[in-house]
C-alpha cells in the first residue's frame, strides 16, 4: 500500500508498529524513498544503530536525508518538540511538504523518562495538529514494548502503520484531550528531603539553600549552578503566576538530585516548556531554560495547584549538545 499522502491534508501523525530490526527497516524504506523522490525535506531522530540501517538501507540516497540521534535530541523528552519546530520552520515553506522519523521510546529507557515521553507524543498533536502540513512517523517496537506502552501510542497518534499499511486508531484522544492538564502520579520524594518555604524576599535565600545542596550531594560545581538557575528560573515563575509563595523540597534520589517545586499556580498552557523563547527580553523562558538546563522536569496538576520537578544527574554521562538539525539544505 502507497504511504503517499496529499499536500492539502493536515499534520499526520503517525505510529509505526513493527516487529523487530528487519521489519524496521522494511517498513521505513519505502517512506523515506517516496519522500527523497517527491523532494520532501526528511529528518530522521533516531538511535545511533538505526541511523546506521537506514543509512545502509538507503545507499547514496541517505545524502537526502538529515539524521539526528535520539539519545542527544530527546534525552530529556521536552527538547523533543523544540527541534521538530525548527526543522518545520526552517524548511516547511508554504505548502512545501515534509517527513520525520522520530522514536523516543525504547527498552530500557527509566520509567519516569517514559511517561514524559509518552507526554511528549500527546503534547506533537497540539504543537502541530492546527499547523502546516507534515508528516511524523513515530516507531515503536512490539517486541520490545509492554502492551501498555503500544495502547498509549494508540491513543497519542491518530493514525497506526504497520505491515506497510495505514489505518486510523480507533482510540485517538483528539487534540483538545492531548493538552490537558497532566495529573500522572510521580511518587514520594525520599524520606530524607531538605523542605523551604519561599516567597518574593526569600529567593535569595533558597538559591544559596539549592547550591549548598546541590554541592553536598555529589553536584559537579558546573551542574550545581546548572541546577539552581533552572530551579531560579521556575521558583521565579511562582512568584509571578503561581500565587506569590511556593514551597521547595530537595532529595538525593540514586544518581541524581531532585527540587520539586509546589504552587498554587494553574498551569494551563501545555507547551510553556517547550516553545523557545523568542528574540525580546520579556518573552516567557524560565520553564523553558529549566528543560535546556536539567536531565528531566515534570509538570503536573495537583488539587491545590501545580508540582514541578527537576531531575539533575550527578553524573549525566554524554553531555547534552546544543541540537541543531544536521545535513545539507
Amino acid at each position: 500500500m502507497s504511504t503517499a499522502y496529499q499536500p492539502h491534508e493536515r499534520f499526520r501523525h503517525e505510529a509505526l508498529l513493527y516487529s523487530g530490526q528487519a521489519d524496521f527497516v522494511d517498513q521505513v524504506l519505502p517512506f523515506l524513498q517516496e519522500g527523497i523522490a517527491a523532494g520532501e525535506p526528511i529528518l530522521v531522530v533516531e538511535s545511533h544503530q538505526k541511523i546506521g540501517l537506514l543509512s545502509d538501507a538507503l545507499g547514496t540516497s541517505a545524502e537526502k536525508v538529515m539524521f539526528a540521534d535520539m539519545s542527544e535530541v530527546g534525552a530529556n523528552p521536552a527538547r523533543i518538540i523544540p527541534a521538530w519546530d525548527d526543522f518545520v520552520q526552517r524548511y516547511g515553506a508554504e505548502g512545501k511538504r515534509m517527513r520525520g522519523i522520530g522514536e523516543p521510546i525504547w527498552k530500557g529507557r527509566p520509567q519516569d523518562e517514559l511517561v514524559e515521553s509518552q507526554r511528549h507524543e500527546a503534547l506533537l498533536n497540539v504543537a502541530f495538529g492546527n499547523g502546516r502540513p507534515w508528516w511524523l512517523l513515530c516507531p515503536y517496537d512490539t517486541t520490545q514494548m509492554d502492551d501498555d506502552v503500544i495502547q498509549e501510542a494508540m491513543r497519542s497518534h491518530e493514525f497506526l502503520m504497520e505491515g506497510g499499511s495505514s489505518r486510523r486508531s480507533e482510540t485517538f484522544i483528539g487534540i483538545d484531550a492531548s493538552g490537558e492538564p497532566f495529573d500522572a502520579w510521580l511518587g514520594q520524594p525520599v524520606p530524607a528531603f531538605s523542605e523551604i518555604g519561599f516567597g518574593v524576599d526569600s529567593l535569595l535565600k533558597v538559591r544559596g539553600e539549592a547550591s549548598r545542596f546541590a554541592l553536598r550531594h555529589g553536584l559537579p560545581a558546573r551542574r550545581a549552578t546548572q541546577f539552581v538557575t533552572a530551579l531560579n528560573e521556575v521558583t521565579t515563575n511562582s512568584i509571578l503566576h503561581g500565587g506569590g509563595t511556593g514551597t521547595l523540597r530537595m532529595w538525593r534520589q540514586d544518581d541524581k538530585v531532585v527540587a520539586e517545586i509546589h504552587d498554587a499556580g494553574d498551569f494551563d498552557q501545555p507547551l510553556a516548556d517547550r516553545r523557545a523563547p523568542g528574540p525580546s527580553t520579556i518573552d516567557p523562558r524560565g520553564l523553558w531554560l529549566a528543560n535546556q538546563l536539567c536531565d528531566l522536569v515534570q509538570i503536573r496538576r495537583v488539587p491545590d495547584g501545580t508540582v514541578f520537578r527537576l531531575h539533575m544527574k550527578i553524573d549525566p554521562g554524554r553531555p547534552h549538545l546544543e541540537v541543531l538539525v544536521a545535513g545539507s539544505d
